[in-house]
């Protein structure tokens, strides 16, 4: 720091009186970062290194040793396993399918407790019970409602000339199979979209409405003109956080059809896990939990593209 000269010519160093800022304040963000940053690097970086690692290789359960393959996981995966190419369509359609029903169902859902019916806020309470059921419960509870002999959903399908008993939701020849694992999943996550299109719809500003209104708009106009682009950024961010779930879809298949008959309901995850854990081969696992993994970001990846999301 440059000296000051006084009149008198007495040099006075300028001296910094602020209170030096400890490396454990508050003030200092590092500190309190570092315990985060380990483990998310423990957690979640290091793992998916050695995933991708481990992609190129694979365990010989004989020798107990892991043999370096190169490249070959990948190139068999997308070259010569026709059953990760069925597990890979019928993961698309389930996303496809699953995340459409459940925006469509959540806005109606919504729409309908916004207009404040009489229970609404029963309803509203009562709604979030099937978030808080675990998948695995959820998928159990449906695969017991859908048992051919005795589940009841099968029996009032069969009373009702929906079903028949040579063809039921779970069971046959598994034509209905996936339409059984999507109406647990839709059942437990349709309520997503409504808690989030509905905290949308309380927020938005009621003089835009009441504006429309004085202006002519219909219940359909001022759905279609007003809320729905005013809902856009609600929607659009509960899609994506759905988008990368669906992708992971894993515990329905498991429970209720275990990727079957015939591979009709195999997702990608299931097929990760059946070759990681069924037939010991940890290496191609790894490969295809990669490709899960990748196949998310990029769906994420050009949704935000598309729908230009700024966070």
């Amino acid at each position: 720091m440059a000296d000051t000269v006084l009149p008198r010519g007495k040099v006075t160093p300028i001296v910094d009186t602020r209170p030096r800022r400890k490396f454990w304040s508050g003030e200092n963000p590092l500190f309190w970062l570092i315990p985060a940053v380990l483990f998310l690097l423990l957690y979640s970086i290091f793992p998916l290194l050695f995933n991708i690692y481990r992609s190129f290789f694979e365990f010989s359960s004989s020798r107990k040793v892991w043999v370096d393959l190169g490249v070959r996981n990948w190139v068999e995966l997308f070259t010569d396993d026709p059953r990760f190419l069925n597990a890979l369509g019928v993961t698309l359609t389930y996303v496809a399918v699953a995340l459409a029903i459940q925006l469509l169902l959540g806005m109606l859902i919504a729409l309908l407790l916004d207009a404040k019916p009489w229970g609404s806020g029963l309803m509203q309470t009562l709604i979030i019970l099937p978030m808080v059921v675990a998948p695995a419960v959820a998928g159990l509870m449906g695969r017991l409602m859908m048992h051919s002999e005795f589940g009841v959903i099968s029996v009032y399908s069969y009373q009702l000339g929906l079903l028949e008993k040579s063809e039921p939701l779970l069971g046959g020849t598994g034509r209905f199979a996936l339409i059984a694992v999507l109406l647990v999943d839709i059942w437990q996550w349709t309520p997503f979209f409504v808690l989030i299109i509905l905290a949308g719809l309380k927020g938005m500003p009621h003089e835009v409405l009441e504006a429309a209104e004085v202006d002519g708009a219909n219940w359909f106009q001022r759905l279609t003109r007003v809320k729905i682009p005013l809902l856009f950024g609600v929607i659009t961010v509960a899609i994506l956080f759905r988008l990368v779930d669906l992708f992971k879809i894993f515990d329905y298949i498991a429970i209720m059809t275990a990727g079957g008959p015939a591979g009709r309901t195999e997702s990608v995850s299931y097929y990760s896990f059946v070759n990681t854990f069924s037939q010991v081969k940890w290496g191609y696992g790894a490969t295809i939990g990669v490709v899960i993994m990748v196949m998310g970001w990029v769906a994420a990846w050009i949704y935000q593209k598309v729908f230009r999301l700024k966070w």
